[in-house]
């Protein structure tokens, strides 16, 4: 003790005599002498009193803890407010607990207020989910949306909410599948932990409704649970993989064939981070899910951006065409978030030349969620589902392809009128992600990055995925899919219809300024059905129609001359010319 007393005296009067006026030197010199003040009145009570030297396990530390902050180079703030500067850090490491727990108000909250997960969590666990003395939402602010109720409302108790579900299958699948309207969806056994894919799993399974595996492949979690699935595959061919990580057509075959998988879903890209690929942490990539997907354990994994089984419109529905054939007749779908509008033109191109259609596709909106992305991709890149829906619903009708291909929404659905605006505008089905883990007990910590999961739903540690209790959590998922299904069709029943599938873009209304509503119809105009293919193309689709070329996912005008001499339809190495070429003339 008495060397650290001599040694902060030393310390204490240099900073003493330094000749400098600002500040953060007099901070240093108030540090320095308090401390050795501090140190000496121990020592002196000590002769008097000597238990008091038990306080150095309290005050030692915290003056090493000091010196050393004065001394490192790091962090300026620690530097130059020895000790007190960690403060800062404390406050910020405090502040996300207490804004959401005790200054949060009900219509607060990112990326989902308080609202919206309470009543998650009231509809998972069976409780009351009615609320008090009127809505607590600005009716007069700009963006409000609401469905126009019918005079010849229906009661609800005469609707059957069992008929409630929609047939996937165009006319090459053989082996259709009835779907919910509202289903769990992409997220893969290694984003979350196996007993929430458990979970998920058997509460679908309970509930009749799918679960999409996401691109991590189909571990034995999901084929535990019992639930049908459709089974996804990213660039990264999880499950279906050769030893260079491309498309394989045996590994496929026998996924394909199994009982559980019921629609196939080629992921081209996702909301959260398109044109990115899927991450997996490395401390998340332990030997089991390393195994599953055919790589190497304790590594991060990166999905490339795009596919290398095709890298054409052409290519990408001749590749639905092969997939369908080795999955036996299932059906098979993409999913894609929007980015440039020619880019999905050009997909329904090449359909109309082939004649190959997906069975389904899944729109994935830019507010899509996920467990890690670039803040850059996540805020900025991606066209939001409401525009992204209906211009894909437009676009099938524009090319007389609606009635073959079904719409599936996903994009922050929590609640049944999430659910209605978007089968409003376009889709089909509903997916959700994130309801189901506010469903699983997910707190919204916004550590699903960091393997530090509190509830045990995002992460692989098996000290906090044990406190995730699967038959509770999947009583949960049911609950919530039962109840938020229940509420989308006492909406539709409000509206005079009988069926999800009788909504439509009048329904809906939107204030667009605090002087006029507009209904849905009106901010997306319906076009005529074949008007893409018989030349009456309306002037919002005119450029974008021009860009697109069904033999490139790149815009027309990139492409020369000379490319368009020398390219062969379906040359996967001409068309990797195309791509090559064309980013060299940009």
């Amino acid at each position: 003790m008495t060397c650290m007393i001599a040694g902060l005296n030393i310390c204490g009067r240099h900073l003493s005599n330094a000749q400098t006026s600002n500040k953060e030197d007099s901070m240093h010199t108030w540090f320095s002498r308090l401390a050795t003040a501090l140190l000496l009145l121990i020592a002196g009570l000590a002769l008097l009193w000597p238990p008091v030297l038990w306080s150095l396990l309290v005050v030692a530390p915290l003056v090493g803890i000091g010196l050393h902050d004065r001394f490192q180079h790091k962090h300026t703030v620690r530097r130059n407010f020895p000790l007190f500067g960690r403060g800062r850090w404390i406050m910020e490491w405090l502040r996300p607990y207490v804004r959401q727990y005790l200054l949060e108000s009900d219509t607060d909250g990112a990326p989902i207020n308080r609202m919206f997960r309470n009543v998650v969590y009231q509809r998972a666990k069976n409780e009351l989910d009615t609320v008090p003395f009127g809505t607590r939402v600005d009716t007069y602010r700009t963006g409000y949306e609401w469905i126009g109720h019918s005079l010849s409302a229906i009661a609800v108790n005469e609707i059957d909410e069992d008929a409630m579900r929609i047939r996937v299958g165009g006319p090459d699948c053989t082996r259709p599948y009835s779907a919910s309207v509202l289903n769990i969806s992409a997220m893969s056994f290694g984003a979350l932990s196996r007993n929430a894919v458990l979970a998920l799993s058997r509460g679908a399974a309970s509930g009749k409704f799918y679960h999409n595996t996401g691109e991590g492949g189909i571990s034995p979690y999901h084929l535990e649970g019992g639930a049908d699935l459709v089974w996804q595959i990213g660039t990264g061919y999880f499950g279906c993989r050769d030893e260079q990580g491309h498309f394989a057509p045996g590994p496929f075959q026998e996924q394909a064939a199994l009982e559980a998988v019921k629609m196939i879903e080629i992921k081209l890209s996702q909301g959260a981070k398109p044109g990115h690929g899927g991450i997996l942490p490395a401390d998340k990539n332990t030997p089991e899910i390393a195994r599953i997907r055919g790589v190497l354990a304790g590594t991060q994994i990166d999905s490339p951006p795009t596919h290398t089984a095709f890298d054409s419109p052409l290519g990408l529905v001749r590749f639905i065409a092969r997939l369908r054939e080795l999955a036996d007749g299932k059906p098979i779908g993409i999913k894609l978030a929007i980015g440039r509008r020619s880019e999905f033109i050009a997909i329904c191109k090449a359909m109309v030349e082939t004649g190959i259609t997906p069975d389904f596709i899944t729109v994935d909106g830019g507010e899509g969620g996920t467990g890690a992305a670039p803040l850059e991709y996540a805020n900025s890149i991606g066209m939001p589902l409401r525009e992204a829906l209906a211009f894909a619903d437009d676009c099938l009708i524009g090319y007389g392809l609606r009635e073959q291909v079904r719409i599936i929404a996903s994009g922050k659905i929590l609640t049944g009128f999430h659910m209605v605006k978007n089968l409003a505008l376009g889709a089909d089905i509903c997916n959700s992600a994130r309801g189901m883990m506010l469903a699983l007990g997910c707190v919204q910590s916004l550590v699903c990055n960091t393997n530090h999961c509190p509830t045990g739903v995002a992460t692989q540690d098996p000290h906090l995925m044990r406190g995730l209790v699967v038959p509770d959590k999947a009583d949960r998922v049911r609950n919530f899919h039962a109840k938020t299904m229940h509420a989308a069709v006492d909406i539709i029943a409000s509206a005079g219809l009988w069926h999800t599938a009788e909504l439509n873009r009048t329904h809906i209304h939107r204030r667009v300024s605090q002087y006029e509503i507009m209904r849905y119809d009106q901010m997306f105009p319906h076009i005529h059905s074949g008007c893409l293919l018989s030349g009456d193309i309306p002037e919002t689709f005119a450029l974008d129609v021009r860009e697109a070329d069904p033999r490139s996912f790149m815009p027309r005008q990139h492409l020369t001359q000379i490319e368009d001499e020398c390219i062969e339809v379906g040359d996967r190495e001409g068309t990797k010319d195309v791509r090559e070429t064309a980013v060299e003339s940009i």
